[in-house]
């Protein structure tokens, strides 16, 4: 099937359900005036599959316009996998597919606008130095990030892995409150595999090394990379660091230690000023190390970690606390973020960093 007869599909399947679906199709013409011809003074931000603009509609509501720059099989299936998922799913944690256009050359893909951007651009990125995440507010975008994931391993038909779970694709809106965004990398898992045989695409820093290496894409790849999500909450560090000029660090690396020794209040975000629950931070730090354990089969499900975040089990979060894991460090616990890729030097940190995707692992 080809990418029009898909998007017919999709528009179809629209048809049928009418009462599920919001979305619509745009014409070019709206976009260009909505976002003022594609004005640069609009660029919301900027990756290899293009740019994100702002606009807004002529019922005055706002929007983001993603906009691929560079018309290819590859990128028409992109875009292609993304509609069809965004139309497929539908939870308070998602971002809400607002409509698409593909006039041409031009592929354009529609959602609504989140007025506080990314959780990078507040951990790492233009608004850090604002520190507007107080603890409370990490928290609820921690249970809800997790909320959005769980919808999609356990309640989307098919089930779906993102595969790109990262700070970048957690979106805040008005109430700070965490929309998952970006399933242009995501896939469909057919009922009763495990997982399914990929070309490796992600972040580095974010993967898991099964997927790394051999391209073995599963729900627990999604786990782990919400692990490393969960740590850089807690302690506004990136997912890898560079110690000196020659040697870099995972946040796993510097954190499993720190916990062992139980100095967890060396592992807050210095922005939170102590400003946080003790408890809560340690039992964040817990759950993100043990989702980011190299072996997949000893990672929690994310079922799991919905329950543990919101500290529904006492039993099951003191039988985490005194896994053998936090008594001495083991270098096979988690992983050191370095040696999953030949240029794990290579540590993409803002929203531009699809132009260096890790293609060449496992291809």
């Amino acid at each position: 099937m080809d990418i029009r007869s898909m998007l017919c599909c999709f528009t179809n399947r629209k048809e049928n359900k009418k009462k599920e679906s919001t979305w619509r199709i745009f014409s070019l013409k709206e976009l260009h005036s909505a976002t003022n011809n594609f004005n640069y003074d609009n660029k919301l931000g900027e990756g290899g599959f293009g740019s994100v603009y702002w606009g807004q509609l002529w019922d005055g509501s706002q929007i983001a316009v993603k906009r691929l720059k560079v018309y290819s099989n590859k990128a028409e299936m992109e875009f292609a996998v993304e509609v069809e998922i965004l139309a497929r799913v539908r939870h308070k944690n998602l971002l809400s597919l607002r409509g698409y256009c593909a006039e041409g050359q031009e592929r354009l893909i529609v959602y609504d606008y989140m007025p506080n951007l990314s959780l990078l651009s507040h951990l790492h990125g233009q608004h850090s130095a604002e520190c507007l995440l107080s603890w409370n507010r990490r928290m609820n975008i921690a249970i809800g990030s997790a909320e959005g994931i769980l919808y999609l391993h356990h309640h989307a038909t098919p089930h779906i892995i993102h595969r790109d779970i990262k700070a970048s694709n957690v979106l805040l809106d008005a109430d700070f409150n965490a929309q998952v965004a970006d399933f242009g990398f995501a896939k469909l898992i057919p009922d009763g595999a495990t997982h399914v045989t990929t070309r490796v695409k992600g972040t580095l820093g974010y993967l898991a090394p099964e997927y790394a290496m051999l391209g073995k894409a599963s729900e627990s790849c999604d786990v782990y990379s919400f692990g490393i999500l969960l740590l850089e909450l807690a302690s506004g560090k990136k997912p890898i660091e560079k110690v000196n000029a020659t040697t870099r660090r995972s946040i796993t690396e510097w954190a499993l230690p720190l916990v062992c020794e139980r100095k967890f209040s060396e592992i807050a975000d210095p922005k939170l000023k102590g400003d946080y629950s003790a408890e809560e931070l340690k039992r964040v730090t817990l759950i993100g190390l043990t989702c980011a354990r190299n072996q997949a089969e000893k990672r929690p499900t994310i079922l799991e970690v919905v329950e543990l975040l919101k500290g529904e089990s006492k039993e099951k979060f003191a039988a985490l606390e005194n896994d053998e894991m936090f008594s001495t460090p083991h270098a096979a616990d988690c992983n050191d973020g370095v040696s999953v890729a030949d240029d794990s030097s290579d540590f993409v940190s803002e929203d531009k960093e699809r132009n260096r995707e890790i293609e060449n692992v496992g291809s």
